[in-house]
């Protein structure tokens, strides 16, 4: 199954511009610093009152072309859910060679006090460097004496190096935007390909103009012998055209994120340039579009990629020694898969590539994904299996739309057994054939070979991952229930379990249970299999209750899932225009025996109950039996697909609602 981002190769020079107020830098309005609400999006608790990007190229005879970023934003904050929107981080570019610069950093805070408008100047003292990797830095600020009502402005300039590239521009963010003004000027030499992504349209507008790059030109001439040396200037200039588009946009909405959804930036209205090919004047044309086997080629060629892989003499003695006497491919594979999980230990970085290279990570047993999935790769195929890297990028990194080697930030390894391909990750100790860490569950890799070919590869995972809860318990004195439960957590769910439990101390897990299922108080807990990845999760404990059930009159109200019920609805959205992404198929099951009190007998029951979705994407089904003093509860809830598109999100919205109901709908028992 495809799933699609709407992304749209820009074409019709048309305008979405209209006229608004003008802004200027220092002149915050006293009306602005009144208003106590956006007008057309009354629960934002901040607003983008004005968002300004400019980015063109500068030419220097020293440094040639390098890309300058200006920009310019004003908030509003109305409340101190938006607060968050006072702190601004930027990221930058480094290389061994060349780093992004910026500068020219500026910032006031604007307060009204007795009608007065007072100023807060952002200090020098209060920007902060920090390094986010090998090749970013963040260059952060927060505004000062952020209040209910302020205003803030600030701007700064950013100058790349980097003259292939051009940043994503985003046009829509979490809070709604007033207005926001984008240009890009591209010189004729730089031939890039606009792409528009997300759901909120607009069209930019095309346009042309000149741009001139001056040259001064030295000479000397004489100083021979008793001669005055004369030096000679002499100016020339290159007239060339620069491409220029402009988006002008009013009363941008705010993209709203909700529950289940992989990644909020995919969704994101922006758009991105794509560098086709440069032609310069008197050269030839180099061109940098690129197929998914150009992509593959040039990745195979990076030392810090096919140069690893083909390295084996730092393991061979181990793998000789490990499979020397197992004779079949599936039991080798097993055998290699956890040797190097056993062994090396995921240093928390992500990268395709080698940061220190595979035999200093192999003798450290410490390295990241790149460097621990190439080594798997080498090993299997040092023992003769079929074993390719296939290259992902993480949930939090994106979804590469076109071919591109900056689109991935992760491997993985593709291992063909019996005609079979299963995908490993070896970067956690808890992941198993086919289970991957959650991290890499985002739609398509691209599993690629030394010859240039490639092919895309299924990431989302096809069979579903059950939890399954069995619950006894009897109804006490006083609205306290006092039972046992007993949990299993099968594929996903058992992994996702076990990455939790393994990182958490048992004391702390069972505190933080007790207060998500509102105060239980735990007793005789029991958990198997954390290790044994050949067999469900399964924990088992006895717990009290407190105020577990309403006592009115001579009557009880139950709900008889108790604190295991679904209360709230995840989908709260009027309209979803991105994906739901439950990252991988899912059952919950509840089995559920309750022991009736003396002197009670049952007065209502819910009814039975089964809700359909269409097209096979889920079903929900509620069961109650009555059998004397024992109620028997068997609740099913299924959903068969990791990804639901939004034509559905209606339907998927409703079939919540009516599940929530279910769940909480009360039992009645009446004195006899």
């Amino acid at each position: 199954m495809k799933y699609f981002i709407f992304i749209f190769l820009l074409s019709a020079p048309l305008s979405t511009s209209v006229f608004s107020q003008t802004y200027k830098f220092g002149k915050v309005s006293k009306e602005e610093l009144e208003e106590k609400f956006n007008p057309k999006d009354s629960s934002a608790p901040a607003t983008i009152l004005y968002k300004k990007q400019r980015v063109y190229y500068s030419y220097s005879e020293h440094n040639g072309f390098e890309v300058i970023t200006e920009v310019e934003e004003r908030i509003k904050f109305y409340n101190k859910e938006g607060f968050d929107h006072a702190t601004e981080q930027i990221y930058l570019y480094q290389s061994s060679d060349a780093d992004e610069k910026i500068s020219n950093i500026k910032g006031v805070t604007y307060n009204l006090e007795n009608g007065k408008i007072v100023e807060k100047k952002l200090e020098k003292s209060a920007i902060f460097n920090e390094d986010a990797s090998r090749y970013r830095k963040i260059v952060k600020f927060t505004m000062p004496d952020i209040r209910e009502g302020t205003v803030v402005e600030f701007k700064y300039d950013i100058r790349s190096p980097f003259n292939y590239n051009i940043d994503e521009i985003p046009l829509q963010f979490d809070i709604p935007v007033k207005r926001i003004e984008v240009a890009v000027e591209i010189p004729e030499y730089y031939h890039f390909k606009p792409r528009i992504k997300g759901y909120y349209m607009f069209t930019p507008q095309s346009s042309k103009k000149s741009g001139v790059i001056n040259f001064t030109n030295k000479s000397r001439s004489g100083g021979y012998r008793f001669s005055v040396t004369k030096t000679t200037y002499t100016n020339s200039k290159i007239n060339y055209i620069i491409d220029v588009t402009n988006i002008d946009l009013d009363d941008v909405p705010a993209l709203k994120e909700e529950k289940y959804v992989n990644n909020i930036n995919n969704y994101r209205s922006s758009i991105k340039y794509e560098l086709s090919f440069t032609k310069f004047p008197d050269g030839v044309i180099k061109s940098y579009s690129t197929t998914w086997e150009d992509v593959a080629k040039k990745i195979y060629q990076y030392d810090d990629f096919g140069g690893e892989l083909s390295k084996t003499a730092y393991f061979e003695s181990d793998i000789n020694e490990l499979i020397n006497n197992i004779p079949g491919e599936s039991e080798k594979a097993a055998a290699i898969f956890n040797y190097v999980k056993n062994k090396m230990a995921w240093n928390g970085y992500y990268g395709y590539w080698c940061n220190d290279g595979v035999r200093k990570a192999y003798k450290a047993n410490t390295g990241n994904t790149g460097e621990i999935n190439l080594m798997l790769i080498s090993m299997f195929r040092y023992a003769g299996l079929t074993a390719d890297p296939v290259l992902v990028s993480t949930r939090s990194h994106g979804i590469p739309l076109f071919p591109t080697r900056e689109g991935f930030n992760y491997v993985i390894c593709a291992l063909k057994i019996n005609n079979n391909r299963v995908l490993l990750d070896a970067s956690s100790k808890y992941s198993s054939p086919g289970i991957l860490p959650e991290r890499t569950l985002n739609w398509q890799g691209r599993l690629i070979r030394k010859d240039g070919t490639s092919l895309e590869i299924n990431l989302m995972p096809t069979q579903p991952s059950q939890q399954i809860f069995s619950l006894m318990y009897s109804l006490e004195d006083n609205g306290t229930v006092k039972g046992k439960i007993r949990n299993q957590y099968t594929n996903h769910h058992a992994f996702s379990f076990r990455e939790m439990y393994g990182a958490t101390k048992e004391e702390d897990y069972l505190e933080q249970l007790e207060n998500n299922f509102g105060g239980i108080e735990i007793e005789e807990y029991e958990i198997k299999n954390v290790e044994d990845l050949s067999k469900p999760i399964t924990e088992s404990y006895a717990f009290i209750r407190e105020n577990a059930y309403d006592a009115i009159g001579d009557k009880l109200y139950v709900s008889p899932l108790l604190f295991l019920a679904m209360d709230k609805n995840p989908f709260k959205l009027d309209k979803r225009e991105y994906p739901v992404d439950f990252s991988f198929p899912r059952t919950v099951r509840y089995l559920v025996n309750i022991q009736l009190p003396e002197g009670y007998k049952v007065e209502t029951l819910p009814e039975g109950s089964a809700v359909m979705l269409p097209d096979n994407l889920g079903a929900f089904k509620y069961n109650i039996a009555n059998n004397g003093n024992i109620l028997q509860v068997i609740v099913n809830h299924e959903i068969n697909t990791a990804i639901v598109l939004p034509i559905y999100y209606d339907i998927l919205k409703e079939y919540y609602k009516q599940l929530v109901l279910k769940q909480t709908e009360k039992i009645v028992l009446t004195k006899v």
